[in-house]
């Protein structure tokens, strides 16, 4: 039996106190953010062979099934927002296509040569990166997508929560949490899906920091989409240049954005 598949550490979970319920599920996730410190070497190694590809023109695409698939999405869909970059530079997709975000495609996980077809939408090429996400490690529409592309000559890459599985043996750059047994057994929406996203974040923020997309701590590349981020934005000025609130928010106005109005005053 898998890891992810194992029997719960906790049992009669109907009859716990509501208090005793959160407290232990807490428990078990704070286990994960040590796991994934126990992978950080693996993930190094992927996110060294991605950054020369993007500064080249390659993407990072995340491919993935349920909860894994809508955790590719998510990472995907935010960094144009946060970063500031093209929306195709980070794409998620999943089996069953966008309407299985919101609701389960029966069977779309099981078909091994829907990914690659997925992927050719997309003009995909040697420079880009293809990274199967999978708790268990057994997807078929993920090891057919990885397989696949790594013949093509594309770098590949896997996150799933299994030892020995099959999608790490079919990529490059494998990380593999193992986070143990979930909660409720079984749900790997829970401390896999933790691990995963901490794990997605990871790669697409140290990605976007190497190719100079925050100054100092800053997303200064990022969309002023809303109040919020404008009023982000002016901060940004206010602290980066020693300036009055006013001057910044006229700054921000005429250029945009927090990088354009720093450069045309010569500090970025």
């Amino acid at each position: 039996m898998s890891t992810t598949e194992s029997p719960s550490n906790f049992d009669h979970l109907e009859h716990m106190p509501l208090r005793d319920l959160l407290e232990n599920i807490n428990s078990e996730d704070q286990t994960v953010s040590v796991t994934v410190a126990g992978v950080i070497p693996e993930i190094e190694d992927l996110v060294a062979e991605i950054i020369p590809r993007m500064e080249k023109g390659g993407r990072i695409f995340y491919i993935g099934a349920g909860t894994s698939g809508r955790l590719g999405i998510v990472d995907a869909s935010e960094c144009p927002p946060t970063f500031g970059v093209p929306h195709d530079w980070v794409i998620g997709i999943m089996a069953g296509g966008d309407k299985a975000i919101r609701k389960a495609v029966e069977f779309a996980e099981d078909d091994f040569d829907q990914a690659w077809e997925d992927l050719q939408a997309f003009d995909i090429n040697e420079l880009d990166t293809v990274i199967g996400i999978a708790a268990s490690g057994r997807t078929p529409y993920v090891i057919g997508g990885v397989k696949k592309a790594r013949e093509q000559g594309l770098l590949t890459g896997a996150i799933t929560c299994n030892q020995g599985s099959a999608l790490a043996q079919e990529v490059e750059y494998p990380i593999v949490a193992v986070v143990g047994p979930e909660f409720v057994t079984g749900s790997t929406r829970m401390k896999a899906g933790t691990a995963q996203k901490l794990i997605l974040n990871m790669i697409s923020t140290s990605v976007m920091i190497r190719l100079g997309k925050v100054k100092g701590n800053k997303m200064i590349d990022m969309q002023l989409s809303n109040t919020k981020l404008v009023e982000r934005g002016v901060k940004m000025l206010m602290e980066e240049l020693s300036i009055e609130e006013a001057e910044a928010s006229q700054l921000l106005e005429t250029h945009g954005s927090v990088r354009k109005a720093l450069k045309a005053l010569g500090h970025a």
